[in-house]
């Protein structure tokens, strides 16, 4: 008998009115507001303009429940295909069944589109959101805690996990593997926090660390699993997948460092339009400056024509009469041959 362990909750359901409330659809939800918020926030730092991010999860997060929901069916077919098994229930989401495999791999296809739509590198944003996905999971997996799934071996450790009698589960004290893999996914998490600001990784690379870390642990974890699963070699069949996903990560990330080392400078063009508001706003302080500098000179020619007439108004008589007749006297010089006259005109 144990006398302390992890409770789990009578149900996965909470009535709202009309409205039932998943425990499990509630986890994921807030997993993605988190993995957006935190994010947004690495975006902004690296150079990115706000609601980026939150634009290109519009297109990653649908095709990444449906690229989990695929794996889950697929891996496990005979749970919805089987005998006596009701092929409907492959699409109720809510009551459990996301392969994460699938869920990154089909994601990563709408992030694509989202950034081409953009203008943006996929794998600057991907980096960007590498460790918000990792608290995301984190998150996410305690929806296995409401709908008590995927726990591990029997043990009677203190934070053993209670499991109630079900149709598909037996009762007993299990190891909570959800539990480790949330501790594991904050952790990692913070590994690529950690890793990025000391290394400044880019193109893909602190995604990638991301990748690497998760499947690490996801392989002891997975090994302690005891629900049902396909097995490859004597091995379940995630925890291959985790060994090949590993290994192309860190290949991923030995060639890319050497092809292309460093950072990106820039992660997001600039707005168009910005620049053309800029480009008016400042072609309209040119001109306010030109017209301001014509009626300046203006003023000032005026002012000096004025000037001139009072001079000569107050000139004394004698000067005028001096240069009247210095100019009659040059209009009334005879000329004296051709050749003064060629030389004037030349």
């Amino acid at each position: 008998m144990n006398l302390a362990f992890i409770p789990s909750p009578s149900t996965g359901v909470i009535d709202l009115g009309p409205i039932p409330l998943r425990g499990y659809a509630f986890c994921i939800i807030i997993g993605v507001f988190v993995a957006v918020w935190f994010g947004n926030k690495r975006w902004i730092a690296r150079g990115g303009r706000a609601g980026t991010v939150a634009d290109i999860a519009v297109w990653a997060v649908p095709f990444g429940l449906v690229g989990g929901r695929l794996y889950h069916v697929i891996t496990d077919y005979e749970l919805y295909f089987g005998d006596g098994q009701n092929w409907v229930d492959a699409f109720k989401v809510w009551e459990g069944g996301l392969g994460i495999w699938g869920a990154i791999a089909l994601g990563a296809v709408g992030a694509w589109i989202g950034c081409r739509r953009r203008g943006i590198p996929l794998p600057a944003w991907a980096d960007a959101l590498a460790p918000g996905i990792a608290f995301a999971q984190a998150i996410g997996r305690w929806g296995n805690w409401f709908n008590q799934e995927l726990y591990g071996r029997k043990t009677d450790l203190p934070w053993g996990l209670k499991i109630s009698e079900a149709p598909n589960r037996v009762a007993g004290t299990y190891h909570p593997t959800f539990l480790y893999e949330s501790l594991w996914c904050v952790g990692v998490a913070l590994l690529v926090i950690w890793a990025d600001r000391r290394f400044r990784l880019g193109h893909g690379r602190a995604f990638a660390l991301y990748v690497a870390a998760y499947c690490t642990g996801r392989t002891w974890i997975e090994y302690m699993r005891v629900d049902e699963a396909h097995h490859v070699l004597g091995l379940r069949l995630n925890v291959w997948t985790a060994f090949i996903v590993f290994a192309l990560a860190v290949t991923y990330i030995v060639i890319s460092a050497r092809v292309r080392p460093g950072r990106e400078e820039i992660v997001e063009p600039r707005d168009p339009d910005e620049d053309g508001d800029a480009g008016t706003a400042t072609g309209a302080t040119t001109d306010a400056e030109a017209d301001a500098t014509d009626e300046g000179t203006t003023d000032a020619t005026k002012a000096d024509l004025a000037k001139s007439d009072a001079a000569k108004a107050d000139a004394p008589k004698s000067d005028r009469a001096d240069s009247a007749d210095a100019v009659t006297g040059a209009a009334d010089e005879p000329e004296t041959d051709g050749a003064a006259r060629t030389a004037g005109t030349s």
